[in-house]
């Protein structure tokens, strides 16, 4: 991996970690529909991340970083939807919001490199 991927991946860190923390406060009976949910979509955006660089065909690596992507947009929904319902305050929802928007704005940067890749 190179600076740019690393920072992405440990902006994806902080991602999960932001999210595993809001959401030990948010209602008891949350535990198995939005907490359940809202972990597994952050956690899979850096996972399927990770997953995809120890691919070595582009193509591979490539659905990987979809796959990602297709977490990351999930997680960006529930972050508003958490706010909406007051599960979080507005200070969490818009640090929330500065990691989503780095690392949508990196990932994709990611996705648009891969395909100019695999079109060569």
């Amino acid at each position: 991996m190179n600076q740019f991927q690393e920072k992405l991946k440990k902006t994806m860190d902080e991602y999960v970690h932001f999210v595993y923390k809001i959401t030990n406060s948010f209602p008891r009976e949350e535990r198995y529909g939005i907490i359940s949910q809202f972990r597994r979509a952050s956690m899979s955006v850096v996972l399927n991340y990770i997953e995809g660089f120890a691919r070595f065909r582009t193509a591979v690596k490539q659905n990987f970083l979809e796959i990602a992507y297709g977490s990351f947009k999930e997680s960006i929904y529930l972050l508003d939807f958490c706010l909406i319902e007051k599960y979080l305050s507005t200070e969490d929802y818009q640090l929330g919001k500065k990691l989503t928007d780095e690392i949508g704005a990196m990932l994709w940067s990611e996705l648009e490199h891969l395909q100019r890749k695999t079109k060569s």
